[in-house]
């Protein structure tokens, strides 16, 4: 609109002036009409001052006339030297044109126009026919060469080969392969017809600065809208990578949505066409993202891909972005924890009854029953432990977790305090201190490396009769705003029905009072007591490779015996069931694996990174780390995994995932002929999806690479100026125009409103 209004005004388009050197072409009499221009204003001064002496008329009204009747001789003076624009205008068929043709699925969205065309039918209708459209235009001053593209571009022969079904966009990777062609050639420049998606996660600086270096414009013309006029996107989802199998995930999910604003939708999760959970959520505001929570149990193990779909409306512009897939590996094994407690105790009895039938936790206990000596329980052998808590690293990192209960920190050694914190901090394991009193800063931990790594702050020192008379403080248990919809925290099937249930579940004590955290700690659950003081009573914190949990409460064995709980009620299980696979979850091997991405597509290389340590978890770089690859077919290919030299136990290798499936990678690590560990981790390979997602024309991404390479940016719908701009790149076989400027239309308008003006102003002061 604006373009037509300036070529309306100005005669020529904006690229004319954009490009044009402003000169002057007089006449052989110009200098002599110059004289005369000259000459009548001088009249007019002389006239105006006659005026001024023999009238009443105000001197800043014919200070005005005056300055009107010379700036209408000064622009007939102008016009008498002939303004030029001299521009370098592309010679006909002497240049080349590179058209580059969005063929990704993308294009198939339904909001060309508002009829509601596919994006497609733009490009075949103005690039399909040579005789016919935007290419006749082009063709009838260029030699186009027309190029389709998603993932790379590659010739067109004819329109027939459109069949927009690319998986991905590629915008940088199509410049570069169109420039390098044609490289060589008279190239005028390059039209890019795109909805301006790029599903990679390469940036288009490299390619925009390789035509920026070569003065090559690109020509950007955007298909589609900038906002979709009803459309649900499942926008994220965030889903762990591995999980134990029957845990409890809670998984957050991301809708964005246009035109829906206000209404409730129902989010499904489908494992193997099962739904397996479901979670409705009321949409907020066009274009603001709603995030819910999804509970789904991890029942099945092995590789699972879990979808979570939003039922499409008949409305909808696009319904294949109302799926989101995660792809979670289920691993079924017992998680090795050692539960080190100071002296019998309900806790711990309740504790072990609670996850005593997860095949998946295998709570070791060590009780100490007198001074050195032990009751154990769920050993794998007799020798086990027999020597008390561990005093080596090895033995002590075999575990995943590690739960201190009421047990004072003169029971360690110095050696064995730091080894604790460094099963944390270096080991990545799991740390889970409970209530009592010998525990926390009653167990005189406060100074210790143990209190380093605790959530909790330890600030007083407090004598052991103090710990042994003081009366136990009573709590009633709520979540915090943060807690709330933590997996531990989950005690009914929702996290509205958690909610509900908390102020109705038994009060319980402590005796380690801490009002404070970390800086860097969550605080899941607080207590409140008789005297409405509020207090921590589960927090936690990242500390290193690992977490530190402090449970402050000491008998939570009272949710599992109060008169008010039923026999059959399981939330007491269900709670340290939850604790438990929490405290060991991400917890690393000694060899680490993990795919670089966890979906790509058929064909595409695959990027694995193992991290090596030893028993002691320190890094080895000697190691012979082997990936065996087992593709979905059945095969099995060994792969050399190489120490990358970047950091240390870092190790790297790659395979092709030529077929769709899914494909398991188990990195096996040998130091000489011992073992020192295996892990396995999943990718999938099969098409994407990405095209569908955030789909909306990127008008952005667009003008920058027509403003970064001296192009300009077009609408679909207003592009009919696009052949004329191309004349004028500068590029390629050129030939030099001269536009005349003085019979511009916006000339005599100016010079019409001046005569106005001024006839105008002398009848208002009485000289007309």
């Amino acid at each position: 609109m604006l373009d037509s209004l300036f070529q309306f005004l100005f005669e020529y388009r904006p690229v004319v002036f954009r490009q044009g050197e402003f000169r002057f072409a007089p006449a052989a009499g110009a200098y002599a009409a110059l004289a005369l221009a000259l000459v009548a204003v001088v009249f007019a001064v002389l006239s105006y001052r006659r005026a001024a002496a023999a009238s009443s008329t105000g001197r800043r009204s014919l200070a005005g006339l005056l300055a009107i009747r010379i700036a209408l001789i000064a622009l007939l003076a102008v016009c008498l030297f002939r303004p030029v624009l001299v521009v370098k205008a592309a010679m006909a068929q002497q240049n080349f044109l590179a058209v580059l043709l969005d063929d990704s699925r993308s294009m198939q969205i339904a909001d060309f126009t508002s009829t509601g065309r596919p994006r497609g039918d733009f490009a075949k209708q103005e690039f399909g026919d040579r005789n016919a459209g935007l290419l006749k235009a082009l063709s009838d001053k260029f030699v186009v060469r027309t190029f389709r593209f998603s993932s790379a571009a590659a010739r067109l022969g004819s329109t027939g080969e459109l069949t927009f079904g690319g998986v991905q966009t590629k915008i940088g990777a199509a410049l570069d392969g169109a420039r390098q062609e044609l490289a060589g050639l008279p190239l005028a420049g390059v039209v890019l017809v795109s909805d301006g998606a790029d599903t990679t996660d390469a940036a288009l600086t490299d390619a925009v600065l390789s035509l920026k270096a070569a003065a090559l414009p690109v020509f950007t013309v955007g298909v589609g809208r900038d906002r979709l006029t009803r459309d649900i996107q499942v926008d994220r989802v965030s889903a762990p990578r591995q999980a134990l199998k029957g845990t409890s995930l809670l998984i957050d999910v991301v809708i964005r949505q246009t035109g829906y604003s206000g209404q409730t939708i129902s989010v499904d999760v489908e494992d193997s066409g099962r739904i397996i959970g479901t979670q409705e959520v009321k949409l907020t505001s066009d274009g603001e993202p709603t995030s819910v929570r999804v509970r789904v149990m991890a029942a099945d193990a092995g590789a699972r891909v879990f979808k979570f779909k939003v039922s499409p409306r008949t409305d909808e512009v696009i319904a294949q972005n109302n799926v989101r897939e995660a792809l979670v590996d289920i691993v079924d094994r017992p998680e090795r924890i050692l539960y080190y407690e100071g002296t019998p105790r309900f806790e711990l009895r309740f504790l072990r009854k609670a996850v005593n039938d997860d095949k998946n936790l295998q709570v070791v206990t060590l009780v100490r029953t007198a001074e050195s000596k032990y009751f154990r329980s769920g050993v794998d052998d007799a020798e086990q432990l027999t020597g008390g808590f561990p005093k080596t690293r090895e033995e002590l990192f075999s575990y995943r977790g590690l739960i201190l209960g009421s047990v004072e920190a003169s029971a360690f050694t110095a050696d064995q305090l730091r080894m604790i914190a460094d099963f944390v901090e270096k080991r990545g394991g799991g740390l889970l201190m409970l209530g009592g009193r010998k525990s926390f800063t009653e167990g005189g931990y406060a100074g210790t490396p143990v209190a380093d790594v605790l959530p909790v702050v330890l600030d007083r020192v407090v004598r052991a009769a103090d710990v042994s008379n003081s009366p136990p403080i009573f709590l009633q248990i709520r979540p915090t705003r943060a807690g709330e919809g933590h997996a531990v925290t989950q005690i009914a099937p929702n996290e509205a029905g958690s909610l509900a249930r908390w102020p109705e579940m038994p009060l319980l004590s402590t005796v380690n009072p801490v009002r404070s955290v970390k800086p860097g700690a969550t605080v899941l659950l607080g207590g409140m007591d008789d005297r409405r003081r509020d207090l921590v009573v589960l927090a936690s914190q990242r500390y290193g490779r690992g977490k530190a949990i402090a449970h402050m409460v000491q008998d939570s064995w009272v949710w599992q015996m109060h008169a008010k709980m039923s026999v059959a009620d399981q939330t007491h299980e269900n709670y340290w069931r939850q604790m438990l696979r929490w405290l060991v979850d991400g917890v690393p091997d000694t060899v680490d694996v993990h795919t670089v991405s966890d979906r790509v597509e058929p064909g595409e290389t695959v990027t694995v990174v193992a991290d090596v340590v030893d028993r002691s978890f320190v890094e080895l770089n000697d190691a012979k780390v082997t990936a065996h690859v087992t593709r979905p077919g059945g095969g099995v290919e060994d792969v050399p995994m190489h120490w990358t030299g970047e950091r240390s136990g870092e190790y790297r290798a790659t395979f092709t995932a030529a077929e769709a499936g899914v494909y398991k990678a188990d990195v096996e690590a040998l130091r000489g002929a011992t073992a020192v560990g295996r892990s396995a981790t999943q990718v999938r390979a099969v098409p994407s999806d990405a095209e569908y997602f955030d789909a909306t024309m990127q008008a952005g991404r667009l003008k920058r690479i027509a403003d970064d390479t001296g192009g300009k940016f077009y609408e679909a719908e207003s592009s009919a100026g696009l052949p004329e701009d191309l004349q004028y790149t500068g590029r390629g076989v050129t030939t030099i125009e001269e536009r005349e400027l003085w019979h511009m239309p916006v000339v005599l308008i100016v010079m019409l409103a001046l005569m106005f003006g001024e006839w105008s102003l002398r009848r208002r002061v009485g000289l007309a």
